[in-house]
């Protein structure tokens, strides 16, 4: 892959893409993670208005750190940029204490961080008439589903959901993303441990990127046993998730039964 010609493509698609749509400008919530550092910095480079929200909730501190390390970085390098810290835990904890105990199951409350957060990215590009920018790769998004429906995957456009992660990390550090963040783990951040994505999907990126190119190709031949171990953790996870990858189930009515 060429990094250079591949954030020229997306940094005229961000622009043209904002000049069709009548908008002004991006929003991007910055996790301290690689996949919403390379999707704030493409969108700052168009020279549009950007703002970059950090939302800790509950966070670690080290997530936390890298967030800010990262939106510093921006904000010295790209006169463009704005950011806000928008502490979310008591609003988290509100919203917590309001539920029946009984319906709070740990993945339940994970989603509702990101659905919280997706909230407040919105509230700041509707008062901005600004564009929400996902930051999924193509693993996450078109692969495992690995993200939040009506969360992290309630989004108004997708600028790097065409990149494996593998490339994400070539076009960082091309972009030269902060150092902590090209070497942190792949991590959600939804969670009150130090958990990553590894952790929670049972496979590398590198594993499952492997096994969605192997998927694709409809490749024959021998495999080891790990392999046929993550072809059936991604399998598992794509199935799973079509429910957030398809389109919205609409009830159609027969033209029948209209007359």
């Amino acid at each position: 892959m060429n990094p250079k010609s591949i954030e020229s493509h997306i940094v005229n698609w961000l622009s043209d893409y904002s000049k069709k749509s009548g908008l002004n400008g991006f929003v991007v919530g910055v996790s301290g993670g690689i996949d919403s550092a390379v999707t704030s910095t493409l969108c700052a480079k168009t020279g549009l208005n950007t703002i970059v929200l950090n939302m800790p909730i509950h966070q670690k501190s080290n997530q936390f750190d890298r967030s800010n390390e990262h939106i510093n970085w921006l904000k010295n390098n790209f006169e463009n940029v704005s950011s806000h810290e928008i502490n979310l835990t008591d609003v988290y904890d509100s919203f917590s204490n309001a539920l029946p105990k009984a319906n709070q199951d740990e993945l339940s409350m994970a989603n509702l961080r990101s659905r919280i957060r997706m909230s407040n990215l919105y509230v700041f590009a509707s008062n901005k008439k600004y564009l929400v920018a996902g930051t999924g790769n193509k693993v996450e998004d078109f692969g495992v589903g690995f993200y939040t429906k009506y969360g992290d995957g309630g989004v108004d456009i997708s600028p790097i959901a065409d990149l494996l992660k593998s490339e994400v990390f070539k076009i960082a550090h091309h972009l030269g993303i902060v150092s902590s963040i090209q070497k942190a783990k792949p991590t959600d951040g939804l969670w009150d441990d130090d958990r990553s994505d590894e952790d929670q999907l049972g496979a590398t990126y590198d594993e499952l990127e492997w096994a969605m190119n192997y998927l694709e190709v409809n490749y024959q031949g021998n495999l080891s046993e790990r392999q046929k171990k993550v072809l059936e953790i991604y399998s598992g996870h794509h199935q799973t998730n079509l429910h957030k990858m398809n389109p919205i189930p609409v009830c159609e009515i027969p033209k029948s039964l209209r007359s």
